[in-house]
């Protein structure tokens, strides 16, 4: 199934030709860093299980899907390659219909997740609710983040740390200036200082009550990781191997960037694995985080709690103008068409063409890496997002025929 165009050996062999951060890449080093965060940054790696979790083949490949843009009927080829596809997986039944590979990736190839972490992060808090570590959703996240009191997070909710509703001052894209506070995060990144990232959190203003504003933000996601790792006494990436890569039965270990050399995990961002690895990730889900082994890793029914909008601020068309989507827990939400085969799905999106797909009511899942050009590309989403609707109708018409 795999179709590799090359290996990545040689052009890796020198990792000065990446770039210090993803956030400053040109077209041509693009690929080159995203395979090669590990080199960049302090990681922790997140180890695999005993055993692996086989992706045998369905019997319906689509290695001839098809699909409209625009009037214009578009291949897979044509797709992967205006779109800078890295690697693209399809999974039925948690089977594999689709695994092509590009931008010099193979199957070996690691890649850096973007804000996909965020729904890694999400899950991991469903996964210290099920152990007990954190008692309910409910709590005051400085019950097991002490750090926080004091500041304007002292009393916001881990449900609404998940929802993105904290009511807390961020602004996550860059205004006429060039400001944001994602440069500042990136800025407390780049130190290395231990404790900066936090530091940066706590200063923050209160903008409204929380639970009443929808405000995406990559900090709180780190926020939740160090909560996780609070609650639970392990670092985020080994409570994860314990309960995501284990469970899931990863095939290779992963790789999650640090704020600083043994610091805390990155939760918004920053986790690296293979494309099948991902793929892998989003059966766990797909399957109500139930590990292939049998063992309950997730609460009953955190996958359509997490999944789907819980709260009017999260709710179908409520988050930005013009847009439909909602928002779960760290998931953007799917919105409900009538009979459309998309119904109930929800996906993990990060910059750059990173997806992880999620179709309970289809029993499918597509994990997506790119190279986009820029960190957001309305026209490379709209095309995505026609690929993923004709790869859902085709496995839909072969399971009814």
């Amino acid at each position: 199934m795999a179709n590799a165009t090359s290996t990545n050996a040689a052009s890796d062999a020198d990792p000065e030709r990446a770039a210090r951060h993803f956030w400053d890449t040109t077209p041509e080093n693009q690929a080159l860093t995203f395979r090669n965060q590990d080199r960049a940054w302090p990681v922790r790696v997140i180890r695999r299980g005993d055993a692996v979790r086989p992706l045998p083949p369905h019997a319906r490949s689509l290695a001839d899907l098809t699909f409209d843009v625009g009037g214009v009927r578009v291949g897979l080829d044509d797709y992967m390659a205006r779109r800078r596809t890295a690697g693209l997986l399809i999974l039925k039944h948690g089977e594999i219909a689709l695994e092509r590979y590009g931008m010099d990736n193979t199957p070996e190839s690691r890649w850096t997740s973007m804000s996909t972490a965020k729904s890694i992060t999400a899950t991991l808090v469903g996964a210290a609710l099920h152990d007990g570590a954190i008692g309910s959703l409910d709590d005051r996240c400085e019950q097991y983040l002490p750090r926080l009191r004091g500041s304007a997070y002292e009393g916001v909710t881990i449900r609404n740390l998940l929802r993105m509703c904290s009511g807390i001052a961020w602004r996550e894209e860059d205004d006429a200036d060039g400001n944001s506070d994602s440069f500042r995060l990136i800025d407390a990144m780049l130190s290395r200082r231990p404790g900066s990232v936090l530091d940066l959190m706590c200063k923050l203003p209160r903008a409204h009550p929380h639970g009443y504003v929808f405000n995406y933000s990559t900090g709180e996601s780190y926020l939740i990781g160090a909560l996780v790792t609070a609650a639970t006494g392990q670092p985020l990436a080994d409570y994860c191997a314990e309960k995501i890569w284990g469970a899931a039965g990863m095939e290779a270990d992963g790789y999650w960037q640090l704020d600083s050399d043994g610091g805390l995990e990155l939760g918004g961002i920053g986790v690296s694995a293979r494309l099948r690895d991902f793929g892998r990730f989003g059966q766990l889900m797909l399957e109500e985080g139930v590990a292939f082994s049998g063992r309950r890793m997730l609460p009953s029914g955190w996958r359509d709690l997490a999944g789907q909008p819980d709260s009017a601020a999260t709710a179908f068309g409520r988050l930005m103008p013009g847009s439909p989507v909602g928002y779960g827990y760290h998931w953007w939400a799917v919105p409900p068409l009538p009979g459309s085969a998309n119904n109930g799905a929800f996906s993990a999106n990060g910059a750059f063409g990173q997806f992880i797909v999620v179709n309970p009511t289809e029993q499918v899942v597509i994990a997506i890496q790119s190279a986009w050009r820029q960190e957001h590309d309305s026209d490379a989403e709209a095309e995505t997002v026609a690929m993923i609707r004709a790869a859902v109708r085709a496995l839909r018409t072969e399971s009814s025929s």
